[in-house]
């Protein structure tokens, strides 16, 4: 039996603080896809994913309707897509090569339209120590694809702990990046919303565009991802008199419970779609909507504003609380499993950055103690490629020494300057162009080759 206390508790975490599941991903192997008529290869993908996500959004639809509880965004993720290019693209020339990627991403898009899903994931290279025909064909289609199509992202995993960081795919993503946002100048370099840099990037998460089907999951794999930052927000604004461990306790105990109803939606989703059920990524996920903000839990627990000293260590309570909490409360944890902190996507981060207190190289230092990396982070248009690369470096490297996935998601705004507002919408929000460091870095990462892997290694 509930107690009246435990229900009303629930109806205030739906109805009055935003409680959602923010993405049920179905994750879909295309291994089987593989065929050296590039014709039947785009067919097989188009049927395997129209057939086994079906019922994806009616399902997920009655599960809201039966529990009360809004999923925002229903996804497909696939196999990382370079891999289902190398039967047929290794003989023919580079630019067919890349014309036959950019085919298939439409194929994905149709896909994705068709069974009724925001985002398909797994448009994506894994490219850590070096890259093969189909990994060179994918990524040199980036800018294009990106333009040509709504709902395909992008995952470019260029570093890994036991890998080491490969420098020459950095320097070749900050390229991919100020090409793509040229291709989508018109929508303020919108095609890079859809694209991210990782390290250690995990094989079963269900946010974008990080999201892809890795080689050792299930046939079809459903995984999810939870929201919660105006309930945790609302808790510790209630605390204000408690001290560090005693807030640290409150916030575990709200994990918990926000990520049992996690599970329990993956858990009927993958039931009600005959597939297996993989984990639920624990990480708090903030929108532009009034309350729903990372910053805005910062700034409740005695800050002025994110970004000024002590965020740092806000931030890394919230984490380590959030997944204290939410490990005890699901059987699989996966995917980032933290706190995003999306600059566009969080109203008071972008407020933090238009007053001075949030810079890029704070972002950065605070990515070490969260999930997601720098993300969402609008800078100005006329930064070099080199820059960019050098700023993908830096993350790549905060991954390695900590042993953790992260990720670079940056938009260089054609047209744009520091200071200048530009607005995406939806979940994407708005956001002001952040100043980058004018001093050149280029030198640094020409020296390209493979950045080694740190002592942490070397483990087992």
């Amino acid at each position: 039996m509930f107690s009246k206390e435990e229900v009303l508790e629930t109806f205030e975490m739906i109805h009055l603080n935003g409680l959602n599941i923010r993405a049920v991903t179905l994750g879909i192997n295309l291994l089987d896809c593989t065929d050296k008529n590039f014709d039947k290869l785009n067919a097989n993908i188009f049927s395997k994913i129209t057939t086994v996500a079906e019922r994806l959004l009616a399902e997920s639809q009655d599960i809201e309707h039966k529990y009360g509880i809004p999923i925002v965004n229903k996804r497909v993720s696939v196999t990382p897509i370079a891999f289902l290019l190398e039967s047929v693209v290794a003989d023919i020339s580079q630019k067919e090569g890349v014309s036959r990627a950019i085919q298939v991403a439409k194929t994905l898009d149709q896909a994705a339209e068709k069974v009724g899903v925001d985002y398909v994931g797994g448009y994506s290279a894994m490219i850590q120590k070096g890259w093969t025909s189909g990994d060179i064909a994918l990524i040199n289609s980036l800018p294009e694809a990106l333009r040509s199509t709504e709902r395909v992202c992008s995952c470019v995993n260029i570093a890994e702990t036991k890998s080491g960081i490969n420098v020459d795919a950095a320097l070749k993503m900050g390229e991919v990046i100020k090409k793509t946002a040229e291709k989508t100048s018109k929508n303020n370099g919108f095609g890079c919303t859809k694209l991210g840099v990782y390290a250690n990037a995990p094989a079963d998460s269900p946010f974008m565009p990080g999201a892809y089907q890795g080689v050792g999951e299930s046939e079809a794999t459903i995984n999810v991802g939870i929201s919660g930052p105006g309930i945790i927000r609302m808790i510790v604004e209630k605390s204000e008199n408690l001290d560090f461990r005693a807030l640290a306790e409150k916030i575990k105990r709200a994990s918990f419970k926000i990520t049992r109803v996690g599970e329990l939606i993956g858990q009927e989703v993958a039931k009600r779609l005959n597939v297996e059920f993989g984990a639920v990524d624990l990480s708090l996920a903030p929108t532009p909507a009034k309350g729903e903000s990372i910053a805005e839990i910062i700034k409740a627990m005695g800050l002025d504003y994110c970004g000024i000293p002590g965020s740092t260590a806000a931030l890394a309570l919230l984490t380590d609380a959030v997944k204290k909490g939410g490990s005890m409360a699901t059987s699989f944890v996966g995917g980032m499993s933290g706190a995003f902190i999306p600059v566009s996507e969080d109203a008071s981060m972008v407020e933090a950055a238009q007053v001075g207190a949030l810079s890029i190289e704070k972002l950065e230092a605070m990515t070490s103690v969260c999930s997601v990396g720098l993300d969402m982070v609008t800078i100005p248009g006329d930064t070099s490629s080199e820059t960019i690369a050098a700023i993908i470096l830096d993350e790549m490297a905060i991954a390695l020494v900590n042993n953790k996935p992260l990720g670079v998601r940056v938009i260089p705004v054609p047209g744009k300057k520091a200071g200048d507002k530009i607005k995406f919408g939806g979940l994407l929000g708005s956001s002001v162009i952040m100043p980058v460091s004018k001093f050149n870095s280029s030198k640094f990462v020409k020296r390209g080759g493979q950045f080694p892997s740190t002592i942490r290694s070397l483990t087992g």
